[in-house]
């Protein structure tokens, strides 16, 4: 081998050596960011004649295509879960832990222990009064919860307005760098970085809806959701949505009341299983349309079943037909065919409101004129014995068994625990199973004592070709000195 050739081969040995230093590097300063993947250098043996050497073919992203499949589609699980729990505890911690002050059975149960005292001595004021206020503490209770649920309707659909922006922005975003990766191929530019972004880009939209990414020609992908809708191929597909400012206990999707979802303006289902289902965005429209319903329906049984045991033909003798009972809907009499929202208007009768001076017609009858005997506790025994008869619910949004109303009240709070139970095994699992797959997609990530073995290895490589260097320099200096 010649001098010159000798020469060259340590210079191509410099330079693939200085480049492997700085990529490792790179590898060990992100050794702890997410959706870094861990990269190498290409290398292959040169030869133009007698001259031989080292040639840069590029630099490798390693990564796993299936196991960051993978653990895309258990955000997303994981995304759906957290917001069923977090619901579900919202929701259970407005309804109260039972036997707690505040709590729906609390209220229920002091609104019981009302009656039983003041029947022993109803000619006690104070006594009534308790009454009155214990029945309101109720009504209002259930108008809270009426309100929570539809609060959280609102709170969902905001969060399905802003993650279909989100998803939205992401997928310009995503298309933008696909045509980055493909100029960046033309001039043989590393394209890691782009590489590494389009990754980053993927994993924030990870949770909203389960991503399949398909990859492409020239290195660029195709984003399709596990349902089959198109988000990006070759050009963005836009999802579309109308944000609800207000909703009630009336609206519903079915009915054209709240919106539902677009894709380029083609009509989608925005049901659990539906194209877009799975994630987060799934979730809010699962708790928008599905489970708030839900919820809605049974307070607003519950609401009607007190309704109809103090009402018209019930303990107080005094009303007629078609008068408010104890319990109104806004001071009005319920009527049966407007049950939905009826948790959200159920008011104590304001004759006995508290410190209204009214009170005394709950012993005598809200449709007396003139107060009675006042030790008759007839109709507040009455009252107490129509709570705890066992009758079936009017509503067919509870079960039609025969119950007491604390029974309906103690079988709704079980229901709303049991469902955060449920949620809360589910969001366990899910989690689980997620910080499984990144710790195996971390354990294929950058691994520092590798990548430190690696740059001792790299160092010496590079005193190798110095050294064959600095030879062929003093072997041409005695060669010029002859």
């Amino acid at each position: 081998m010649s001098l010159s050739g000798a020469l060259m081969n340590a210079f191509s040995g410099l330079k693939a050596t200085s480049r492997g230093a700085a990529i490792v590097s790179t590898n060990i300063a992100n050794a702890t960011t997410e959706s870094y993947g861990r990269r190498s250098l290409a290398l292959s043996s040169a030869s133009a004649g007698t001259i031989g050497g080292v040639r840069i073919d590029g630099v490798v992203r390693h990564t796993d295509p299936a196991l960051v499949s993978d653990r895309r589609v258990s955000d997303s699980s994981l995304g759906w879960a957290d917001s069923m729990l977090a619901f579900a505890s919202r929701l259970e911690a407005t309804v109260g832990e039972t036997g707690s002050p505040g709590s729906l059975t609390d209220l229920v149960t002091a609104f019981e222990n009302a009656l039983v005292t003041g029947a022993a001595n109803p000619a006690s004021t104070q006594r009534l009064e308790t009454i009155a206020t214990s029945a309101d503490d109720v009504a209002e209770k259930l108008n809270v919860l009426s309100n929570f649920v539809q609060d959280e309707r609102v709170t969902a659909d905001t969060a399905i307005s802003k993650q279909v922006q989100t998803l939205n922005d992401t997928m310009v975003r995503l298309e933008e760098i696909n045509n980055d990766v493909v100029k960046s191929g033309t001039t043989g530019a590393d394209i890691s970085s782009l590489l590494d972004e389009r990754a980053r880009l993927l994993d924030s939209v990870s949770d909203i809806v389960p991503l399949r990414v398909i990859g492409r020609e020239n290195n660029t992908v195709a984003v399709y959701t596990q349902g089959g809708a198109v988000l990006l191929d070759g050009k963005t597909f836009e999802v579309g949505f109308s944000k609800t400012n207000a909703i009630s206990p009336y609206m519903t999707m079915a009915a054209g009341d709240l919106s539902g979802l677009t894709l380029d303006g083609v009509a989608v289902s925005s049901r659990n299983g539906g194209q877009l289902s799975g994630g987060t965005l799934g979730a809010a429209f699962e708790l928008r349309d599905v489970t708030s319903v839900e919820r809605q329906a049974q307070l607003d049984g519950i609401a009607r079943d007190l309704i109809d045991r103090l009402g018209p033909g019930g303990p107080d003798t005094t009303l007629g037909a078609g008068d408010p009972g104890l319990f109104t809907d806004e001071g009005l009499a319920f009527d049966p065919l407007q049950e939905t929202g009826i948790a959200q208007r159920i008011q104590l009768n304001s004759l006995v409101a508290p410190g209204s001076g009214g009170s005394w017609r709950l012993r005598d009858g809200l449709g007396a004129l003139t107060q009675g005997e006042v030790g008759d506790s007839t109709i507040l025994t009455a009252i107490s014995a129509a709570l705890e008869e066992q009758v079936a619910p009017g509503s067919a949004s509870l079960d039609a068994i025969p119950s007491s109303f604390m029974n309906q009240i103690s079988d709704f709070a079980s229901d709303v625990v049991g469902e955060r139970v449920r949620a809360e095994n589910r969001h366990v699992f899910s989690l689980s199973q997620n910080t499984n797959l990144k710790e195996a997609e971390l354990a294929k990530g950058v691994d520092t004592d590798f990548e430190i073995q690696n740059l001792m290895e790299i160092e010496q490589l590079y005193t190798a070709n110095a050294k064959v260097m600095q030879t062929v320099d003093e072997l041409l200096e005695r060669l010029m000195s002859i």
